[in-house]
């Protein structure tokens, strides 16, 4: 007999995965990068911003995810909410999810400012700070 995917695992299989970055003008300025995963958008805050060149390193603070309604969110936040402030939309596309392990994300973006090999790689000992690094062109696979 021959066991086929549940439609859910089908569903899931031929879902695109996109990421965006938001330009977060609020108490201070910072960039959001978020991937879209499993149903939520993770996210980080990248004080710097996220590199655009190979072997520049960012520190990722870990944020609380996101839905994923929020993708495409360009505008104000009033004053008197939490990240009061302008957000504007820097960069989005798809990306190619490589590896995924404990502390370690290894993935491709598509956008129109970040394209290549990405690493999110989680500093020991500091559960919310992860590092952000293009690689060069050796293939992550």
């Amino acid at each position: 007999m021959i066991k086929l995917p549940s439609p859910r695992d089908w569903f899931k299989s031929t879902r695109r995965q996109r990421f965006v970055v938001q330009r977060h003008q609020a108490s201070h300025l910072h960039y959001d990068f978020r991937l879209e995963m499993d149903g939520v958008l993770k996210s980080w805050s990248v004080p710097k911003g996220p590199p655009t060149e190979a072997g520049v390193r960012r520190l990722a603070v870990l944020v609380e995810d996101h839905p994923v309604s929020y993708i495409n969110f360009a505008g104000k936040i009033p004053d008197g909410q939490y990240g009061a402030g302008i957000v504007e939309i820097w960069d989005k596309g798809e990306y190619e999810l490589v590896r995924k392990e404990r502390g370690k994300l290894e993935f491709t973006l598509k956008g129109d400012k970040l394209s290549g090999n990405y690493v999110l790689y989680r500093m020991k000992g500091r559960n919310k700070n992860w590092l952000l690094f293009k690689r060069g062109t050796k293939p992550l696979a």
